[in-house]
């Protein structure tokens, strides 16, 4: 080679790693030795190949999600898929049409910006534009919009035959109700189970109400509808709820007609409970849903759980008050004790209500343990459903602080079966029905079994005694006093012993024994709570704003003068 003539290297060509997704909308013909997948990755292959001289390679990894809608990011191959991207391992996501990608605007707005954060490319193999130019950008949004409307309007569609076939008496699916089968989408009556159902009818007319219903049934050893489902699970066969005997009483079906947003269809199935029964049933519970349901003070904030209190030995617990000069304090107390014939559990009223409370909302609002709770549901209705959740759990902190007596609000009483109250945890046990109806009540979307399973849905809360002075408290769970008025008698003995201490040093009074006379105080407690005076300030601060923690009672207070005036080892005395 010449001396002073660059020497020519060949250009490496980059290496460009593609990945093909592949997507249908439903299962049928998926069996098929060749279907639409196929077809969509072989037209995808081809068009790979056709770039190798740009260095597009196939990658070996297929993302083929069947039987899924494009409406929903929710899809096992596209998770993967992105989580290739996001890892840095795909260059070029191939698909057919874009469609099969999305019909979402918003979500292929996330899935664009997903890819250009991680350097990805992302092409149509039937649909040319390029999404690094405006017009490529506006073309793809063009179609993304007649997509996302197509997919709307077939959902419209969809609504507007199930609304029809309801009127013509026909069902539409779903899981059937005890007394019948559903064979060949229409509902047959299962003979052993309409006994039940007439059985049901006529014992509530016989003892008056749901909760004795309840005891009745559960005596005869009656329970509720077995189901088995083709992945072999098999659910049922519990004692039947109080929330499913109310559903049950009021279920139109079973008179032969079919609901539908409110308005009332003759059915095509053959009727169990005879007409005439129906509308005496329904007089019942209209008579007795008039009433007041639970005991309520009419107090603000007061909630009372009588019926629904238990202790962990299984004994029901009964509210109980004492009175003090200026204050009442409620509890709950485990019937042995009232009784005097065992042992059990006395808790302070306030402290259970606001933890029953807090913890139905919380987890009301909470989508992770909503989607633990529900059954098969699509990402749309989970959507409606934590929605609906969370303005039931508005509703209910509305009802907990107007506390109206005969509100016709949803109440505790309605969605609750039973708490239980133990030393290490309080266990919250919710009426899947009843849960529903209230959900069905603010939207009417739902389907007709949106809880897996008849049993009780449960909340546990983590829960312990605690003896604060002569008061017990139950700690429960998370249930702080982060929100509680400042505690008058703490601030009175700060305001005293600030004020005997001034008395001293001014010289308003010369001696202890004097500001007990004066003040008709013994001379002990004058002496001891002086020492108040030197109390650390961020203690006081706790105090004064209602915040210090929930074992810092008075009485507590009173037991730890004389306080040192070392302010880390007051900390340690009342804090701890």
């Amino acid at each position: 080679m010449t001396a002073g003539k660059a020497q020519r290297r060949p250009v490496q060509q980059r290496r460009l790693r593609c990945s093909i997704y592949t997507r249908k909308s439903s299962e049928e013909g998926l069996e098929q030795s060749f279907n639409s997948l196929h077809a969509q990755r072989d037209a995808c292959e081809a068009y790979v190949a056709s770039q190798k001289h740009e260095g597009w390679v196939l990658l070996p990894t297929a993302y083929d999600d069947g039987g899924l809608s494009g409406g929903s990011m929710e899809r096992p191959a596209l998770q993967r898929l992105l989580d290739d991207v996001r890892a840095g391992l795909v260059d070029v996501a191939v698909v057919y049409k874009v469609d099969r990608l999305t019909r979402s605007l918003a979500d292929f707005a996330r899935l664009t910006e997903l890819f250009e954060e991680h350097g990805t490319s992302f092409v149509s193999v039937t649909q040319q534009f390029n999404t690094s130019t405006s017009m490529g950008r506006l073309t793809l949004n063009v179609l993304l919009s007649f997509a996302q409307f197509e997919r709307e309007v077939a959902g419209e569609r969809i609504r507007d035959k199930i609304a029809l076939s309801k009127r013509r008496g026909m069902w539409m699916g779903g899981l059937p109700p005890l007394g019948y089968d559903g064979v060949d989408r229409s509902l047959v009556i299962n003979g052993s189970e309409a006994k039940t159902v007439r059985l049901i009818y006529r014992r509530y007319l016989e003892v008056g109400s749901i909760a004795a219903l309840k005891r009745s049934l559960d005596a005869d050893g009656i329970v509720s509808k077995r189901r088995q489902f083709e992945d072999g699970r098999c659910v049922g066969g519990l004692p039947i709820s109080r929330g499913a005997l109310y559903q049950i009483l009021r279920n139109r079906l079973y008179r032969g007609e079919i609901a539908h947003r409110g308005e009332i269809h003759q059915g095509n199935h053959e009727v169990i409970v005879d007409p005439d029964l129906w509308d005496e049933v329904q007089r019942d519970l209209e008579g007795r849903s008039a009433r007041v349901r639970g005991k309520r003070s009419g107090r603000s904030g007061e909630v009372h759980l009588t019926g629904l209190l238990f202790d962990g030995a299984g004994n029901r617990m009964t509210p109980s008050y004492a009175k003090k000069p200026g204050r009442r304090y409620r509890y709950y107390v485990s019937a042995p004790l009232v009784l005097g014939s065992g042992d059990g559990m006395r808790v302070p009223a306030p402290d259970v209500e606001r933890l029953v409370v807090r913890s139905i909302c919380e987890h009301l609002r909470d989508p992770i343990w909503l989607s633990r709770i529900v059954g098969t549901i699509d990402l749309q209705m989970f959507e409606v459903l934590s929605s609906a959740s969370a303005r039931l759990a508005d509703r209910i902190e509305e009802e907990t602080e107007e506390a109206a007596p005969g509100s016709s609000k949803v109440t505790l009483h309605d969605i609750t079966n039973r708490i239980i109250v133990d030393y290490g945890v309080t266990r919250i046990l919710l009426d899947p029905v009843a849960v529903q109806e209230a959900l069905i009540k603010i939207d009417e979307r739902f389907p007709s079994a949106l809880f897996a399973g008849d049993d009780s849905i449960e909340i546990t809360v983590a829960a312990t005694t605690l003896r604060c002075g002569k008061q017990v408290r139950l700690v429960l769970g998370e249930v702080e006093t982060d929100d509680q008025a400042p505690d008058q008698e703490l601030l009175g003995l700060i305001r005293d012993g600030r004020r005997w201490f001034d008395d001293l040093q001014s010289g308003r009074a010369a001696t202890i024994a004097e500001i007990a006379r004066r003040d008709r105080q013994q001379v002990s407690h004058v002496s001891r709570t002086i020492s108040l005076a030197f109390l650390a300030p961020d203690i006081v601060e706790m105090i004064v704003v209602g915040k210090q923690p929930f074992y810092l009672t008075p009485e507590r207070l009173k037991a730890a003068r004389p306080l040192p005036v070392d302010w880390d080892q007051q900390r340690r005395i009342l804090l701890a």
